[in-house]
């Protein structure tokens, strides 16, 4: 089982600081900002194409695109992205429940003809009833899921080519049809921690995503899915969504972190812990308990830091060290069944070239990886450990930063 390298498109925006929406007052809607947050960058097309350019140079198989209030739309974001690419696959996070699956089955044909190919599917059921509520969506935690399942099952139903019928609680299809369908069919990701979650997963995904928890408890969830899909014949693989902050020595890395907590005032992190308290989401209930909303024992495991979390929502935590490191804890995660790795970091345009220019030949040269990226970089010897990119370690810069 070979390790499959993911991106992130941040297109709720990016910068050299943690703070996102959960800095405003008004949750972002008016930028009325509680402290002077600096170094933001916003999310831009000409922006997001460097990023994406920078993931496909560097080798990595897809990058994810979020979705909800705060991002642009996934979809015409990243299929405006392919023009710009030629082999990055684009990871669309999606909500089922706000467009009928049939028109959702349609649109991912027409995508992968488009793209030719390069479409996956992140279905994101919604932990967040103030954000689902505005979108139109009043169904409560569990009933989102049991929702989901029916999304799932039409657009399975609907790829045959041949019509099809479905007669659910929240869906009814009659004929349902996809005349062309896509070629090949989009992997489906999709997350989730409560026992509403599980069986859906378990049903109709491809890939389980899993936040950064501790291997131990990533081992629980993996044991917990895989025999939920025995019981119903089914295979599904394993993915971890995480950061990272990988330099050329642990000192530096955490350095860096340590930065970016320098930025946190008590008052923000207390703010963001307040939003993000209210959350429906066992998964995001759990990326809390991980810190406590406290800085005093952020490094939860070796190398795994939950710093993040402290003022950001999703993915709460982030793998720290030098890129040897980083690489011995994917393969640490690698080993208990995680396929699937997608990483971001702040900026997400310098941390991609330090991850691959550092990182991602170490895990080639522990034949993780089903193809080593075709960067002439990679075959370019480092000086003193450095990246062979640019001069003094620094990765390639092309929006200052610090």
């Amino acid at each position: 089982m070979s390790i499959h390298l993911h991106w992130f498109l941040p297109t709720g925006g990016d910068g050299r600081t943690l703070v996102d929406r959960h800095a405003y007052t008004d949750g972002g809607i008016k930028r009325s900002r509680i402290t002077p947050v600096s170094g933001i960058r916003a999310p831009d097309i000409d922006y997001l194409a460097q990023i994406a350019k920078a993931a496909e140079h560097l080798g990595f198989e897809a990058v994810l695109t979020p979705t909800g209030t705060w991002c642009e739309d996934a979809w015409l974001t990243t299929v405006a992205l392919a023009q710009q690419t030629e082999r990055l696959k684009f990871l669309v996070a999606f909500r089922p429940g706000l467009i009928s699956p049939v028109l959702a089955a349609q649109m991912a044909a027409t995508y992968q003809r488009i793209t030719r190919g390069r479409l996956l599917l992140n279905v994101v059921t919604g932990g967040d009833s103030t954000e689902q509520r505005r979108f139109g969506d009043h169904l409560d935690h569990d009933r989102r899921y049991a929702r989901t399942a029916e999304f799932l099952s039409v657009i399975r139903g609907v790829w045959a080519g041949r019509p099809y019928d479905f007669d659910g609680e929240h869906y009814q299809v009659e004929g349902g049809l996809t005349a062309l369908p896509p070629d090949p069919l989009p992997e489906i990701f999709f997350g989730g921690s409560s026992a509403a979650a599980g069986p859906v997963a378990a049903e109709h995904t491809d890939v389980y995503l899993t936040w950064g928890e501790p291997p131990a408890q990533v081992k629980e969830k993996i044991d917990w899915i895989r025999g939920l899909a025995e019981e119903r014949g089914r295979t599904v693989r394993f993915g971890i969504r995480m950061h990272t902050i990988s330099r050329d020595t642990a000192k530096d890395a955490w350095a860096t972190a340590n930065r970016l907590l320098d930025d946190l005032d008590p008052e923000t992190v207390a703010a963001a812990q307040r939003a993000l308290g209210k959350s429906e989401s066992v998964g995001q209930q759990r990326m809390i308990a991980l810190h406590g909303g406290s800085r005093d024992r952020l490094e939860i495991a070796p190398n795994l830091w939950a710093g993040v979390g402290l003022v950001r929502g999703g993915a709460g935590t982030a793998l720290v060290g030098s890129h040897a490191d980083v690489a011995d804890r994917i393969e640490e995660y690698h080993e208990l069944g995680i396929e699937h790795f997608v990483l971001s970091g702040y900026p997400h345009l310098e941390e991609a070239y330090w991850f691959g220019e550092g990182v991602t030949p170490q895990l080639a040269a522990r034949g993780l990886l089903a193809r080593v990226p075709a960067s002439p970089l990679l075959g370019v010897p480092a000086v003193n450990g450095r990246p062979a990119s640019a001069p003094g370690g620094a990765p390639l810069l092309l929006s200052g930063g610090r």
